[in-house]
């Protein structure tokens, strides 16, 4: 007998014939004699329609009040859930975050978790229930409800997993696992049996939307094997763990992220200490920045670009701008008309000539390069957005070549 913690996203719950569907998947686990726990998300767009009702009230809701309301969505899941599992004859029960253990920080609406008790899910699973816990939210230490932020579910699958030392984690979604490009978008685009956490973990990062970052993040630091695969065929998935043979393949994967915007400050004295008084002055917002560009100094000056996420865009600017103003700078611009295109893979390390190949795939697509960043398994390229999927494409035709 092992213990199972499967993951079903919005797409796979949003209606009745969804959830019966979920359902049987379930309940086959628990007939098998696995201990099964589930963790479901809002059913389709019940996120943005609850978002949506909030801004019709109050343009400017307060966060605590938000994760009152958008916790709400999987609470209608989980409990829909366990009824369709009760109507196929298997003992089921649904417990909220707070129920299920979840121990949070206060951040309301992205929050952090702490630490996940399981007692309650211990003590159903002994009564030989399924248990269906409410994704993406938990409880702080002064018993408010808060939400992990966007994607969280995934977060709190592998958190339960982590700490019930479950045999497999499940993330089921609406693909058949983790592929070379979003097959969506992509032809050609290839399923990988396995791939390991650090490739997975710059995927996720880059745009990739098969799994939450931080959901790898805590199945790399305890451990925890993943399966990604489809809810809707009955196919293996992809393995996402520690040591993946991938040792023929030169990148796993192409990865497209159009949420984010470029901020730039021209003429920068070129003084020692400029760069930190900036970069330290966005970290104290919690503005996390990805690539960043210096140039040469020239004329006692220099020029700094640097990309972050645009919702952060607006407060970057204002940073910024003060920045100049108090340091004797130039000018600020922002620019949020592009995309950051990224490919990932361990055999970069081993192989010279991957940077030069994508590249190469941009000139004969005649696509500008703005800025680049570089690791030892990802090289990141920022371009206009209008070219963004054009990119994708005929870089994923220049290392995955369809003949």
């Amino acid at each position: 007998m092992s213990l199972i913690v499967q993951k079903f996203g919005g797409s796979s719950v949003k209606d009745a014939e969804h959830v019966f569907n979920v359902a049987s998947i379930v309940t086959n686990k628990y007939k098998n004699g696995d201990d099964v726990v589930v963790v479901v998300s809002a059913q389709g767009d019940t996120t943005d329609d609850l978002i949506a009702k909030a801004n019709e009230i109050n343009e400017n809701p307060t966060a605590r009040e938000m994760d009152m309301l958008l916790s709400s969505g999987e609470q209608i899941s989980a409990s829909l859930l366990a009824m369709a599992i009760q109507k196929l004859g298997c003992p089921a029960i649904s417990l909220t975050g707070w129920q299920a253990g979840f121990q949070t920080s206060s951040a309301h609406t992205s929050a952090r978790i702490k630490d996940v008790t399981a007692e309650r899910i211990k003590r159903e699973l002994e009564n030989k229930k399924i248990v269906v816990v409410t994704g993406f939210q938990g409880i702080s230490r002064y018993d408010d409800i808060t939400t992990l932020g966007r994607g969280g579910s995934d977060t709190s699958a592998v958190a339960i997993a982590a700490a019930m030392n479950a045999d497999l984690c499940q993330i089921y979604t609406d693909v058949e696992g983790v592929y070379t490009a979003d097959p969506r978008k992509v032809e050609g685009a290839i399923k990988l049996d396995e791939i390991s956490y650090d490739e997975m973990l710059e995927l996720a990062t880059l745009g990739a939307q098969v799994l939450n970052n931080r959901s790898v993040e805590m199945a790399k630091k305890y451990n925890i094997e993943l399966e990604v695969l489809s809810s809707l065929t009955n196919k293996p998935g992809t393995i996402v763990k520690e040591n993946a043979n991938m040792e023929k393949m030169l990148i796993s994967g192409v990865a497209k992220d159009t949420d984010v915007a470029r901020v730039s400050i021209s003429d920068i004295p070129d003084k020692p200490g400029l760069a930190f008084r900036l970069f330290s002055k966005l970290s104290a917002k919690d503005i996390n920045i990805d690539i960043i560009l210096q140039s040469v100094g020239r004329n006692n000056t220099k020029d700094i670009a640097f990309t972050v996420a645009k919702n952060k865009g607006a407060l970057a600017v204002e940073i910024s701008k003060a920045f100049a103003e108090s340091n004797g700078a130039g000018e600020v611009h922002y620019d949020d008309n592009v995309a950051k295109i990224s490919i990932v893979g361990a055999g970069m390390e081993s192989h010279a000539g991957v940077a030069s190949k994508m590249f190469e795939a941009l000139y004969n697509s005649q696509i500008n390069i703005h800025m680049i960043s570089t690791s030892e398994i990802k090289v990141s390229v920022l371009i206009d957005k209008k070219d963004a999927d054009n990119a994708v494409t005929a870089i994923h035709e220049k290392f995955f070549p369809s003949n």
